[in-house]
This record gives structure tokens, C-alpha cells and sequence, in this order.
């Protein structure tokens, strides 16, 4: 058997890293082409549209997380 390797759900810096891009990437597009994700608010694809409004009004606290864990990937690593 060869070595395991852990997935981005599993590890918590990944999922951050995953979760952190997400956010400022639906919050991009819903900058630069807003009806693109108001027109899906619910359902599965309102996942995108939450995420973008938490990008949008929330975006020093996620500044602080990006600093957060670029620190912690270039000196803890």
C-alpha cells in the first residue's frame, strides 16, 4: 500500500485556503457582473451569492484571515 494522502476537506489549512479563495472569487464576480449571481439566491448555486455578499461585506475580516494564513504557510510550514 502506498502512502495516504489527505484531501482539502480533511485538512484544515486546505479547507481555508479553498474557503478563503471562494469567498473572493464570488465576491469578484458578483463586483463585475452583478446579475450573474443575484439571479440564483437559493438553492445550491445560492452558495455562490452568499459566499460573494460575505467576500463583499466582510472584506477586512478576510483580508486579516488571507495575512493570517499566508504567515502561517510560509513560516509554520
Amino acid at each position: 500500500m502506498g502512502g495516504l494522502t489527505m484531501s482539502a476537506i480533511f485538512n484544515f489549512q486546505n479547507l481555508q485556503t479553498v474557503t478563503l479563495l471562494l469567498i473572493c472569487t464570488c465576491a469578484c464576480i458578483q463586483s463585475l457582473a452583478p446579475s450573474s449571481l443575484d439571479k440564483n439566491k437559493t438553492g445550491l448555486l445560492g452558495i455562490f451569492w452568499k459566499c460573494g455578499r460575505i467576500g463583499e461585506r466582510k472584506s477586512p475580516y478576510i483580508a486579516v484571515c488571507f495575512i493570517v494564513m499566508a504567515f502561517s504557510i510560509l513560516f509554520i510550514q
